[in-house]
């Protein structure tokens, strides 16, 4: 049986949310925190929630772990008046069959996508050929639609080029591709092949959305919105609404702060959210091996990089609210 139609990935800013463990030798998943921490972003009017992303620790998380997330964003979504909100679930793993399974995971626990990386262990042997039969098969089984997760610098170097996302884009469940390459030209040449009801391209970071959005893009998974995400909000708005200078001039700054995040890796990110959010300081440590944030001159750079952004923030949540 042919796969049916996915449905498309809808546009706007997604945030790959952060996971928060507590601060025992187990390092079980800290719900108490977890749970505060998404509705922060449920409530921010974010687009979407992207659950075990590279953000959320993917790696480190147990299939059962990675349930328990998606049930209880949605349960949040529900109980804040977002049922529909679109959830993605990270699903991964290094042979075709297990990435499969994570998808049937996916499903029965209530996700809408799967953002899938390209397996990497045997990096030597996969060729474009191997990569694009990789998600055809995927895409063929998978219950919930596919977005393609392009990350080089976390798949040992490989990359989907244009060709075999043009190949890709023609399955009709797979609905999208991150882009955490960088490649500003994928997303031109996926605009100029593609309706994006049919296949659409995203940022990986927010520091190139509107260019992104400029040449037919159709948003961001990033980071920054686990802070900032009414700031993030506002440049796609700004842009939508066909204010380019204002949207332009919101990217400058946010770009600015983005490198905090960029250079402070995923320990730096969640030093600074749990500090600026108000979250035990205790549950902001990465799951080991990450190495803790704990140079105090690191922390003091991060600190004064992302409060470039910290009254534009409060400016808007108080305008929402």
């Amino acid at each position: 049986m042919a796969p049916t139609q996915g449905k498309p990935f809808p546009p706007g800013i997604h945030v790959p949310s952060l996971t928060w463990f507590k601060a025992t030798a187990e390092q079980e998943i800290d719900w108490d925190v977890q749970r505060k921490h998404l509705e922060f972003l449920v409530k921010s009017g974010l687009h979407g929630v992207v659950l075990a992303g590279t953000n959320g620790e993917a790696v480190t998380l147990t299939r059962e772990e990675k349930a328990q997330l998606v049930q209880l964003t949605r349960k949040i979504a529900v109980d804040s008046g977002r049922g529909d909100l679109p959830i993605t679930l990270g699903c991964g793993g290094q042979c075709t069959r297990d990435v499969i399974a994570e998808t049937r995971l996916a499903a029965e626990a209530g996700a809408d996508f799967a953002l899938v990386l390209t397996p990497s262990y045997f990096h030597f042997a996969m060729n474009q050929g191997s990569i694009v039969a990789f998600f055809q098969e995927l895409a063929d089984a998978s219950p919930v639609p596919i977005v393609i997760y392009n990350f080089p610098g976390v798949a040992a170097g490989l990359d989907v080029n244009s060709e075999s996302l043009e190949s890709l884009g023609r399955h009709p469940n797979i609905v999208g591709v991150k882009l955490t390459c960088g490649g500003i030209a994928k997303v031109a040449r996926i605009r100029a092949s593609f309706e994006p009801s049919q296949f659409s391209a995203l940022a990986g970071q927010s520091d190139w959305l509107t260019p992104a959005l400029s040449v037919g893009g159709t948003g961001v998974i990033t980071g920054i919105a686990n802070l900032f995400p009414k700031c993030c909000i506002e440049i796609f708005d700004l842009f939508v609404a066909g204010k380019r200078k204002e949207a332009e001039a919101a990217q400058l700054k946010l770009a600015r702060m983005e490198w905090g995040f960029a250079k402070g890796g995923i320990n730096g990110t969640k030093w600074i959210v749990a500090k600026l959010l108000d979250y035990p300081q205790e549950s902001h440590h990465c799951r080991r091996p990450y190495p803790q944030y704990a140079d105090p001159k690191q922390q003091e750079w991060m600190s004064a990089t992302c409060s470039i952004l910290v009254d534009d923030e409060k400016r808007l949540n108080s305008v929402s609210t």
